[in-house]
């Protein structure tokens, strides 16, 4: 389903780190791939002066001409197949979705030609489609999903969603490396809300590793994107012993790490900010009550969003995510 060559590993030059909040941190690693990559262009609305919505290429028309910063149409299928067709001519292209939700009309681009091409001929299809998503910002129904879950559901794909600025600028340069079609899903909420020291240097993170982000021995909490911060409060709330995986990659997604962690503590809880009907998380539990069920003291608990759409209202929103929900499922896990 894949070009088999896959993104080098690349350590920074130097060890200068600058604090950079997660929206900086992948503008950061666009600019610097772009530097690298004179073939590569970006490609959305309004992402040349204006700057894109969330004003992540701001300065880029600036810096890179607008033959390589370029303004569309409100016409996602037609960007997408833009994208495709630099691809098969030796280019690179990032595409920005302006929300992830408008991405369904470019869905068959997505899930019938950007994932299927190099199956069907070989053809790499060098593409990185930008995902703003996710919820907890007061957007709405329209403006504030999280489909993860249909691209996971694609062979042919590969599916990134970082949780931290630094993961965030060396999984873009990885996903631009990459000669296969990513998915690169953003949550609108961390653009401006955390920040973290970066290197400053070009460098790459390892698509299809996940990271141990706290090490504990009581229960394995499997959670990525705004989940692994929902995840950090409840264990500082409650004090539990917890090792905390964050996946980063969603496809392929890192099922040695997983497996490790639900051996050693028995008990597991994965946690998402999607649906619950459908989600990854279901996949996920059903891996380990397959691999690693002779481990397990407790059921594999599963936290999502409810199976409605995202609500207007900012109380009703956050009565549709499971951030407190997560936390009662959590203790309850623990008494089992």
């Amino acid at each position: 389903m894949y070009n088999p060559a896959t993104a080098p590993v690349i350590q920074p030059n130097s060890e200068k780190k600058t604090e950079k909040r997660y929206l900086d941190a992948i503008s950061d690693g666009m600019r610097q791939a772009m530097q690298k990559f004179p073939d590569l262009v970006i490609m959305g609305q309004d992402i040349a002066e204006y700057g894109g919505v969330f004003k992540a290429t701001q300065g880029f028309v600036e810096e890179f001409g607008k033959g390589r910063v370029r303004n569309t149409p409100i016409c996602e299928s037609a960007i997408i197949g833009a994208a495709q067709g630099l691809a098969i001519n030796g280019m690179k292209a990032i595409v920005e979705m302006q929300f992830a939700d408008f991405v369904t009309c470019g869905f068959n681009q997505i899930v019938n030609n950007l994932a299927k091409t190099h199956y069907r001929w070989g053809q790499s299809v060098d593409v990185v489609v930008r995902m703003p998503t996710g919820a907890g910002v007061n957007a709405g129904p329209f403006h504030s999903q999280s489909n993860e879950a249909w691209f996971v559901h694609t062979p042919g794909l590969k599916v990134v969603y970082p949780a931290f600025p630094g993961d965030a600028k060396g999984l873009m340069a990885s996903a631009i490396e990459d000669p296969n079609p990513v998915m690169f899903f953003e949550h609108k909420g961390l653009y401006r809300s955390i920040a973290e020291e970066v290197h400053d240097d070009y460098y790459t993170v390892e698509i299809g590793k996940a990271r141990l982000v706290k090490e504990g021995s009581d229960v394995s909490i499997i959670t990525y994107g705004l989940g692994v911060h929902w995840a950090l409060e409840a264990i500082k709330e409650t004090g539990i012993s917890a090792d905390l995986i964050d996946l980063r990659t969603l496809l392929p997604w890192d099922q040695d790490a997983v497996e490790k962690s639900v051996r050693k503590t028995g008990r597991v809880i994965v946690l998402h900010e999607d649906t619950l009907t459908g989600g990854i998380g279901g996949e996920i539990a059903a891996h380990i009550a397959e691999h690693c069920f002779e481990h397990l003291d407790a059921p594999v608990v599963r936290s999502a969003s409810l199976d409605t759409p995202v609500p207007m209202n900012v109380e009703l929103e956050w009565n549709f995510l499971p951030k407190k929900r997560f936390v009662e499922q959590l203790k309850k896990l623990l008494t089992y």
